[in-house]
């Protein structure tokens, strides 16, 4: 695989530290709130590039945090009187729904800062041990960014650049000694939550909990560190000084960042009111066809979020799970016989779609293409197979197209078995068809309906799918 480093700005062969496993650590959300649609972009083309380095063999530990400890959090519990960890625990539960009906994996680990605090006071405590971090009478610990000569290296900005950090106070103190230092722990005001440390009560800040808990769980070097375009700097640039400054070890081999969306061709923003959470969106749109509409474009590219490429998505959402219903239908009722000489034709088409597939993933995860072979295969199949075809030719091309879509996180409804129930009304149904007996027909299909389930009348038959 090919990826495109932002560290080095061109595209590298992926090179894992350890032969057949890859570690990958992609910053989560804030949990103060739903997560919005600029921060599904990176969830889902991650989760996607976890599971292309998977069907091609790698082990894959896949690290996504929560920052459940930072100033919005702290102005939300005072704003409804809970505490920040009521706070986080309602919106990581949030979190895990709207991810969820994206297609999002669970990471194989989500950390969280809060209970990281031991890690993050050690990583600290070695900073200002080897010169590059120091305490102020204030309790507040501070990363000396003069003492790192490589700062900028990922972002190409200058230490006279540097923009104070999303979770950050602005920079009003007068007890640091460069004004381009930035935060590692922030001594406790009043009415905040803090922990103990050598510093004094206080708690951390925002980019020293990444260092933290992307080295316990992937080592002090690892192989991919990935997030939105927007954390580059100075988020992931900070990432690079404190760990590097405290190890003196290269800290990620290859840095990935995505795109921004755009609302109706502006920048999201609250003020212009186009700012959508995807719990907002799902109350219109399938939130399946989000996760298409966000891989129709490569991940580096900025997209453009509108209700017509959502419909757009959609319409071909529809067609995929059509012709995935279509191969069922025939490997359940097709011939079972040997392959004839068009059939073994087309089974030789199938590899070249996935090898298609497989390279268009392979070139820095080119998404865009990889649905192109993804759409040429549905167009072959539909030409190809029907009701007279083999069992062996439907289920070769189901196979394949189930799995293709499943990298890119498709054809997830439907899946389960029919209930009984569903499938004894079904079976009436069809009886009622064969004796034409439409009254009875047109109040069963009514019912399967009413009870969920999507229920098409084609020329091989009933299909049947829950409407989820």
């Amino acid at each position: 695989m090919q990826i495109y480093n932002s560290l080095t700005r061109k595209k590298e062969e992926f090179k894992p530290l350890r032969e057949g496993k890859a570690g990958i650590y992609a910053c989560g959300p804030t949990v103060y709130n739903y997560f919005h649609i600029g921060n599904a972009r990176p969830f889902i083309t991650f989760d996607v590039l976890r599971r292309q380095l998977e069907r091609e063999g790698y082990e894959v530990t896949f690290v996504q945090n929560f920052t459940d400890i930072d100033d919005k959090m702290i102005r939300r519990a005072n704003e409804e009187g809970i505490t920040v960890a009521e706070l986080a625990e309602r919106f990581i539960g949030e979190y895990y729904k709207d991810a969820k009906a994206l297609g999002i994996r669970p990471a194989t680990v989500h950390p969280k800062a809060t209970e990281h605090i031991p890690e993050i006071i050690d990583l600290i405590s070695r900073l200002i041990a080897n010169g590059h971090a120091y305490a102020t009478p204030s309790g507040d610990v501070y990363y000396r960014v003069s003492a790192f000569p490589g700062y900028g290296k990922l972002s190409g900005q200058r230490t006279e650049d540097r923009e104070t950090g999303a979770s950050e106070r602005l920079d009003v103190e007068t007890d640091k000694e460069s004004p381009e230092d930035f935060t590692l722990w922030k001594g406790q005001k009043p009415g905040e939550p803090a922990w103990d440390s050598p510093w004094g009560k206080g708690r951390p800040g925002w980019h020293i909990e990444c260092s933290a808990m992307s080295m316990k769980y992937l080592g002090e070097t690892f192989d991919i560190h990935c997030g939105g375009k927007d954390l580059l700097f100075p988020h992931h640039e900070n990432e690079i000084a404190q760990s590097e400054g405290a190890t003196g070890k290269p800290y990620v081999r290859y840095w990935m960042h995505n795109g921004f969306i755009n609302v109706d061709n502006q920048k999201m923003s609250k003020s212009l009111n186009n700012f959508f959470t995807v719990r907002d969106i799902s109350r219109e749109f399938d939130l399946e066809a989000v996760r298409l509409f966000m891989l129709s474009a490569h991940y580096r590219s900025p997209i453009n979020f509108s209700r017509e490429q959502i419909e757009a998505a959609n319409a071909s959402l529809n067609r995929l799970y059509t012709a995935r219903d279509h191969l069922r239908f025939c490997a359940a009722n097709g011939e079972d016989r040997p392959l004839n000489e068009q059939e073994a034709a087309f089974i030789k088409r199938i590899a070249e779609y996935e090898k298609r597939f497989d390279a268009a993933m392979d070139d820095d995860l080119n998404t865009a293409d990889a649905l192109g072979a993804i759409f040429e295969l549905v167009k072959d199949s539909n030409i190809s197979i029907g009701e007279k075809s083999s069992k062996a030719v439907a289920e070769a091309a189901l196979k394949s197209l189930t799995a293709v879509c499943g990298v890119l996180g498709f054809l997830t409804k439907g899946n389960e078995e029919l209930p009984e129930e569903i499938a004894r009304m079904v079976r009436e149904r069809e009886e009622a068809r064969k004796n034409k007996d439409w009254k009875k027909s047109d109040e069963l299909r009514d019912a399967i309906r009413a009870e969920g389930y999507i229920l098409e009348d084609t020329k091989q038959g009933q299909k049947v799918r829950k409407d989820v």
